[in-house]
């Protein structure tokens, strides 16, 4: 299989701010089915959806291309982690 994580380091990392805080979880549900959860901080999330989507939308373009040269169909989601309550 395709390495689908370094897919997207490689398109999501220019655009972060703090890539190594990255998650990134492939979850196979079929032999043609594949998910993948990327997970960042709230920032980056921001970043990564974009306005409308925009940005969300060309990923999952990208990737989707990806997959179907293997006959697999991706499917992305985007999550940010829960921010820590910090107290001065």
């Amino acid at each position: 299989m395709m390495d689908y994580e370094k897919i997207i380091h490689s398109l999501i990392d220019p655009i972060i701010e703090e890539p190594d805080s990255v998650l990134i979880r492939l979850n196979e549900e079929s032999d043609k089915d594949l998910s993948i959860l990327i997970a960042a901080e709230k920032d980056d999330t921001a970043r990564l959806i974009g306005r409308r989507g925009i940005i969300a939308n060309s990923i999952r373009e990208i990737i989707s291309v990806a997959g179907k040269s293997e006959n697999i169909h991706v499917h992305v989601k985007f999550e940010s982690f829960d921010e820590e309550i910090k107290e001065d």
